[in-house]
């Protein structure tokens, strides 16, 4: 920095103001200092920085994870949260701290690593909210709380998502719908958009007069499939799945074709809180509410990135629907015979 300072023909504490933005520096002194630091190739310490600023321009990302690692849909709310980061001259950390581990959890708020954190996969009670903020960590959730004062959020707008989808599948003259939802561990848990979605299916179907039937679903192939069974099973002739579970998804349609039900003659389905990238996997290509997740990982993170610099504003609260999408997976709703059990359209068992 001496060195720096001597090429620059400025002060030490001038190219440490460059370097912090502490103070501010006129543009002609900011460039003299950068094409010094350039000349001599200086390249400063970012933990040393840290050390003297009591920043380290670090933020994370905390995020559940299990064996399954990230699939597409929430890899977009990364890439928008690190978009935006790096933008401001801000490094990501991803850290897979669940909702258990909150003795794991305060020890990370108090190590002075992040400057501050985006929670996701929130809880309607989560305890790792309380936790940040008495550890005095700015903290921006991706989710939703049940009691949200006082605190910044952007989530999915649940609500809209599901009436959207419903409405699509009644407009096609779908009246026996079930929905897949999360496991019934997760909604016991008070999981945000499992719960939340429970409670939208049921308000939007009786809306049109009909008669929800939600069946729990683990988030695997092998869930989808014991689901779609259970779905037959108590209502024989659905002519429409809605699910919200993107790993059981292609167990749901595995089933289907096993049971000679064929997408969209005899069955519709609808996928919620999907990728284009997932949906564009399936045969025949999902209808789906396309996840806004790269635009929610953003807005999260600019609106932690103004707590950070000290910008005064209300918290920021935000819903973002989901957008439908309509693909080859959805069409007119199936004729029913005989005791109202569904036809199959499919090939004969050989």
């Amino acid at each position: 920095m001496h060195d720096v300072a001597r090429l620059a023909r400025v002060s030490v504490s001038t190219v440490s103001y460059v370097l912090t933005g502490t103070r501010p520096i006129s543009e002609a002194t900011r460039t003299r200092v950068l094409a010094a630091m350039a000349e001599l190739d200086y390249q400063p310490n970012a933990m040393a920085r840290g050390l003297a600023t009591r920043r380290s321009r670090i933020v994370g990302l905390l995020m559940p994870m299990d064996e399954r690692g990230l699939g597409a849909t929430e890899t977009a709310f990364v890439t928008g949260a690190a978009a935006a980061a790096s933008a401001a001259g801000y490094h990501l950390v991803l850290s897979p701290v669940g909702v258990a581990d909150l003795d794991v959890l305060r020890r990370l708020a108090t190590q002075g690593m992040f400057d501050g954190v985006v929670l996701m996969e929130v809880q309607v009670e989560d305890g790792r909210v309380a936790a940040l903020q008495e550890a005095g960590l700015p903290v921006v959730l991706i989710g939703r709380t049940g009691d949200t004062a006082g605190l910044s959020y952007v989530d999915i707008d649940f609500e809209q998502t599901v009436h959207e989808a419903v409405d699509h599948l009644v407009g096609l003259g779908h009246r026996r719908i079930v929905y897949v939802n999360h496991s019934a561990e997760a909604i016991a848990a008070g999981y945000g958009p499992a719960v939340r979605t429970r409670t939208a299916f049921c308000a939007a179907m009786a809306r049109h007069g009909l008669e929800p039937v939600m069946i729990a679903s683990e988030d695997s192939a092998a869930g989808g499939r014991a689901a779609l069974s259970a779905a037959v099973a108590q209502v024989p002739d659905l002519t429409a799945v809605l699910a919200m579970n993107e790993s059981a998804i292609f167990g749901i349609l595995g089933e289907l074709a096993n049971r000679r039900r064929a997408v969209p003659e005899d069955v519709s389905v609808v996928s919620m809180v999907t990728s284009p990238q997932v949906a564009e996997l399936a045969h025949p290509a999902l209808t789906a509410m396309t996840s806004p997740g790269a635009a929610l990982g953003r807005i999260a993170m600019e609106a932690l990135l103004r707590q950070l610099e000290g910008a005064a504003m209300e918290h920021h609260q935000q819903l973002l629907p989901c957008v439908l999408e309509i693909r080859g997976s959805t069409g007119p709703a199936a004729r029913t015979v005989g005791d109202g059990e569904l036809t199959g359209s499919g090939p004969p068992d050989r």
